[in-house]
């Protein structure tokens, strides 16, 4: 039997009756804001499975898309849901949601001191994803953000849907 996965996205998942809106970039060139955050349980690694995103309308100019893990440094963000992947009928995740948790549209980035970068385009590609090999999956450390952040590199802000998938 496969480990349980689990998916949030950067929207309120949990009563869905239209299609997801997204989240928009700083509308200022070369100003970084996390689209989506991941909180890690306080007890244990998880393991990032899949990561995507797709922007709403093709951008004008190239902007920088990262899968990054901020340590303990946390953005200000709207608390999100997560949900089963795999297996519907599992447990819940132990991932938290909240404004200091996992959740998406960041308000405010935190003092970042130190990051791990684990995946990065320049794109203006309409999507994107990334599937890590089995066996050779990132892992993000016990009570960790993980953040997809978007920086354009025009003053025109791009709507964002992204996600991630791990497995705890």
């Amino acid at each position: 039997m496969a480990a349980p996965c689990y998916i949030t996205w950067n929207a309120s998942t949990t009563a869905l009756t239209s299609p997801m809106s997204g989240t928009a970039s700083s509308a200022t060139s070369g100003t970084v804001k996390t689209i989506l955050q991941l909180k890690s349980p306080a007890s244990s690694k998880i393991r990032i499975v899949e990561w995507g995103y797709i922007f709403t309308t093709t951008p004008t100019a190239p902007v920088q898309m990262e899968l990054v893990e901020t340590g303990t440094v946390f953005a200000t963000v709207t608390a999100g849901s997560i949900a089963q992947y795999n297996d519907v009928t599992g447990y819940a995740s132990l991932c938290t949601t909240g404004t200091a948790a996992t959740g998406f549209n960041a308000s405010a980035e935190g003092t970042i001191t130190a990051t791990r970068l684990l995946g990065q385009t320049l794109d203006t590609a309409s999507y994107f994803k990334q599937q890590f090999p089995l066996g050779r999956e990132p892992e993000i450390n016990e009570a960790s953000a993980l953040r997809i952040r978007a920086t354009p590199n025009t003053a025109a802000a791009t709507t964002v849907l992204c996600y991630v998938i791990w497995e705890e």
